[in-house]
């Protein structure tokens, strides 16, 4: 589905009340009662259905990030991470709506205008996600190892840092990295396939699409 805070028109650090003010607005403006024997009622019916699945969406995503886990899911974050609070929890869950979205830009920039305070096992996962999608394999590397570290009971972000690391060896062990430029000594079609392979199956499924 369309990322759902956008569809119900606010930011994912909004608060629960806003979120709720936001869903009834909108439910009001749209409830097909209101274009009963309207030509538009077909439209206002399913806009009303693209706002409740948005909503309710929404209120899965923060009750799982509310007990610190969730199912591994893509934007609804995996088991065992803990977060800094509600806040942190929406934007960590839209950032990964939006990797896999492939909309690299907007989620680094939402990583980066995150406090350091919020710079979680949750957050340095994410940020070699993106380091992946942009091809810096050694930087990415470095994402996973540190997020492993700070929670290595996370099966995701295990399976991230070895199918990386798999990748690099096969390939003769080098990356691309964000200082330097270059692939590994075979040909672009390696660095295709580490981000064909690498994260294939985490975050729920195809976070970077196979080329």
């Amino acid at each position: 589905m369309s990322n759902p805070y956008q569809v119900l028109g606010v930011s994912p650090s909004a608060s629960d009340d806003e979120i709720k003010q936001a869903y009834h607005e909108l439910a009001r403006k749209y409830h097909p009662d209101k274009y009963r024997d309207s030509e538009l009622a077909d439209l206002a019916s399913e806009k009303m259905k693209e706002i409740n699945a948005a909503y309710e969406e929404i209120q899965k995503m923060r009750s799982m990030n509310g007990k610190g886990s969730a199912s591994g899911q893509a934007g609804s974050g995996g088991a065992g991470r803990q977060y800094a609070g509600s806040a942190d929890a929406a934007t960590f869950a839209q950032i990964r709506i939006l990797i896999n979205q492939n909309e690299i830009r907007e989620a680094e920039r939402l990583l980066y205008s995150m406090p350091e305070s919020a710079h979680s096992a949750e957050w340095f996962f994410l940020n070699g996600c993106v380091l992946v999608k942009k091809g810096f394999y050694m930087d990415a590397q470095k994402m996973f190892e540190r997020a492993c570290a700070m929670d290595p009971s996370n099966a995701e972000y295990r399976s991230a840092r070895e199918r990386l690391q798999n990748q690099a060896n096969q390939y003769g062990g080098s990356y691309r990295t964000a200082e330097r430029g270059g692939y590994c000594s075979g040909c672009d079609c390696c660095a295709n396939l580490i981000c064909a392979d690498c994260c294939c199956e985490c975050m729920g499924g195809d976070l970077i699409p196979c080329c």
